[in-house]
């Protein structure tokens, strides 16, 4: 068995773990965001605070579901190229 099957089998590949979008250009993205974020939470009332960071939590959710579809087709599509290299 190969040490990739191997690997993802006993649980040592993680996808998600090895995403690489830690250039600079995302950090300064998130940097960003997190500032008008905390401006906007200190101009709210508490009640609404409340209400923002669920509307946050629900993009979270909503983006972790985009997520993994786009990985279970990159995956399929992966798949599908192994597939077509192995039978040329």
């Amino acid at each position: 068995m190969s040490k990739i099957l191997k690997d993802l089998y006993y649980g040592k590949v993680n996808a998600w773990e090895c995403r690489p979008i830690h250039t600079e250009e995302y950090l300064t993205i998130n940097r960003k965001i997190e500032d008008e974020k905390h401006y906007f939470m200190q101009k709210m009332p508490p009640e609404d605070r409340q209400r923002f960071e669920e509307l946050e939590n629900l993009y979270c959710q909503s983006s972790d579901f985009e997520h993994e579809g786009a990985f279970s087709q990159g995956f399929k599509l992966a798949t599908i190229l192994m597939c077509a290299v192995f039978t040329d």
